[in-house]
């Protein structure tokens, strides 16, 4: 019970994109019916400018940020990731706004970085490597979204004095730890 209590409010603060209260309150227009027609940070720099898509960044990793604390409170690390996970649901099809939100993006990055720092350290490295060498955001995106799962699960291993772990089993951990 304790799992779908943190799923079901990680979830609903994930259905909170950011983009769409922001793009109609203060810019009159709903982000999602302009530029590529997605609602995240990047088609608002696109659309609104630079100054949008911080904002909605932020605004977006903060709340992926309160949603993994409060399942860290309730669960545990179990509870953490799950409720980054759920977060990341609720920020692609979110339940206020018709199920059409983001692509995830800026929760996955707030994701690594509560995950820990040189996890997000090696995510934003691949984003940007990838992103500047060839002038694509979204190619950039998809690649950090694929070195998450690699270098998330090795970044907690215990024993390891906040090392990095190359293999799960060589820092001192079990599976389960893992």
């Amino acid at each position: 019970m304790t799992y779908i209590i943190i799923v079901l409010i990680a979830y609903l603060l994930g259905s909170f994109c950011a983009s769409i209260p922001l793009s109609k309150r203060v810019y009159g227009g709903d982000v999602r019916e302009k530029g590529s027609g997605n609602a995240g940070a990047t088609n608002m720099a696109r659309v609104y400018g630079m100054k949008a898509g911080i904002a909605t960044f932020i605004l977006d990793a903060v709340k992926t940020a309160a949603a993994m604390l409060i399942g860290a409170a309730i669960g545990g690390e179990a509870g953490k990731a799950l409720a980054g996970a759920a977060c990341i649901v609720g920020h692609c099809w979110p339940v206020y706004f018709s199920f059409r939100g983001g692509k995830g993006v800026s929760v996955g990055a707030a994701l690594g970085l509560m995950t820990g720092l040189p996890v997000f350290a090696v995510i934003i490295a691949v984003f940007f490597a990838v992103s500047l060498s060839t002038h694509k955001v979204s190619l950039g995106s998809i690649c950090a979204a694929a070195a998450l799962p690699r270098y998330g699960n090795h970044s907690r291993c215990g024993g390891n004095n906040g090392k990095v772990c190359t293999d799960g089993r060589s820092c001192g951990s079990t599976d389960s730890q893992l």
